[in-house]
């Protein structure tokens, strides 16, 4: 395959997908990793795509976000590590607030019976699992469901959690790097999130290592507000140091 028929699949893959992955497209067009990034820089330049750790991401749709149906079964084995490495910051006993998402929502899953637990969530899918649970006492946030994540969102959420301290926050994120710290797409959101890390005096992110430089448009903290950050082996060394210079301890799943 030339040079231009590479250019125009991976410009066509990004567009179609959101996100092309280095490792995955040299495997499938049998070519060096270091091929495909030099064809992504010059996607880059020409302003088709924005370079991230790993691949890069179509310009036209940096506020692309897909439905939870097909997020949940990205990365979905690093996802599963991912929460089961957060169970150890559960508490024996005493309160979680729950950030709506993917990897939370396998933690929520996981969460023990023979603990006493108050579980405050803005997820309308980690209720429906934390609903008739034994040893959980579970209360939802008010406000305007989205459907793209099935999270609460808007006043009646922030003031819900206006003068909440609990013990521990669980939160997703979009994207995470040490120079944006944690990101996503939608305000709304954001907003909530924002008051989720106000709202707990220890902070824990869970994210799959595909969100790491995968920076979105609104920033709800940056890392030196998270105490553990979550993710998987697929972060290299490099990456790992950078994050912990910026705040927080970093467990890899």
């Amino acid at each position: 395959m030339y040079a231009a028929e590479r250019h125009q699949l991976l410009a066509q893959r990004a567009r179609r997908d959101g996100r092309v992955d280095v490792g995955d497209l040299a495997a499938e067009l049998g070519v060096a990793p270091e091929t495909i990034r030099r064809d992504l820089g010059v996607l880059e330049r020409q302003g088709l795509v924005r370079r991230v750790y790993g691949g890069a991401v179509a310009v036209d749709r940096l506020d692309f976000e897909p439905e939870v149906a097909q997020r949940d079964q990205t990365n979905a084995a690093e996802k599963d590590a991912i929460a089961r490495a957060a169970l150890d910051q559960v508490p024996d006993r005493g309160s979680v607030l729950l950030d709506a998402g993917t990897t939370t929502s396998r933690l929520a899953t996981l969460l023990p019976a023979d603990r006493d637990l108050t579980v405050i969530t803005n997820s309308i899918s980690i209720a429906s699992i934390l609903a008739a649970r034994p040893g959980i006492t579970l209360q939802i946030l008010g406000g305007r469901v989205r459907g793209t994540t099935l999270a609460t969102v808007g006043s009646a959420s922030l003031h819900a959690l206006d003068g909440l301290l609990a013990d521990v926050a669980f939160l997703g994120a979009n994207g995470f790097s040490a120079e944006h710290g944690c990101t996503t797409p939608d305000l709304e959101e954001a907003a909530v999130k924002a008051a989720l890390v106000t709202a707990a005096r220890r902070r824990v992110l869970l994210a799959d290592h595909s969100k790491y430089g995968a920076d979105q448009l609104s920033r709800f903290a940056r890392l030196s507000e998270i105490d553990v950050l979550i993710t998987d082996g697929g972060i290299d060394a490099g990456a790992v140091a950078e994050l912990e210079e910026a705040g927080p301890e970093v467990v890899l799943a």
